[in-house]
């Protein structure tokens, strides 16, 4: 009985071993044939106060797969993340996620918890590091914060993400919220996030700007 215990377990030893191969091949073929795009992001990009699948991420993948685009969208946002967060679980996402692009979509709850200019600056700057060791392609996507945070904090919050992007030489992508939050129709009650009806023209904007910078050629 136990020989033949042995003999049932090997072949299904070998059955699985098939298998096993087919699915590394799928994730080798998976990374050839797609771009991926990892991003890292807060509550506007994490679908805060909506379902996931009215978010503009979810959009934009649901756009491209509709268009024949091979671009896979990993979303690791998450609601109230700063760039200190971001910082302790990027490494973790580049290795389980093997991005060829990644989105940094961070720093918006630093400037509204009034986090020191040169610390935001600094994590954004590690942020982009540590996805060019991973051999990613990175965009960093600016950032605002109300005007009642004092003019001085507020543009020199908004430059950190210029000054940052030039000197790492990377993509800066345009604040996505610059027109919609300035329509009460468009934004949730806490004037902060945008509303589910907001979210298609984001993905729109993020279409524009990111679909031709990820399939350019290198």
């Amino acid at each position: 009985m136990f020989v033949r215990f042995r003999q049932l377990f090997a072949f299904f030893v070998i059955l699985l071993i098939p298998v096993q191969a087919l699915s590394d091949q799928a994730v080798e073929d998976r990374k050839a044939n797609n771009a991926v795009l990892l991003i890292l992001g807060d509550s506007l990009s994490a679908a805060y106060g909506l379902q996931q699948r009215e978010g503009w991420v979810s959009l934009l993948q649901k756009m491209w797969l509709n268009d024949n685009i091979p671009i896979e969208i990993v979303n690791a946002a998450v609601s109230g993340e700063t760039t200190d967060g971001g910082l302790a679980r990027f490494p973790r996402l580049l290795e389980q996620h093997s991005p060829t692009h990644v989105l940094i979509e961070l720093g918006g709850n630093d400037g509204l918890q009034g986090h020191n200019i040169k610390k935001i600056k600094d994590n954004l700057r590690s942020l982009v590091e540590t996805a060019k060791k991973a051999n990613t392609t990175v965009f960093l996507q600016e950032m605002q914060i109300p005007s009642n945070y004092g003019r001085r904090y507020t543009e020199m919050f908004t430059r950190s993400f210029t000054e940052v992007a030039e000197e790492q030489n990377v993509q800066k992508i345009p604040f996505f919220l610059s027109e919609i939050a300035l329509k009460n129709e468009l934004m949730q009650n806490d004037g902060i996030h945008p509303n589910a009806i907001a979210q298609p023209q984001i993905a729109s904007i993020m279409d524009r700007h990111l679909r031709e910078l990820i399939l350019k050629p290198q």
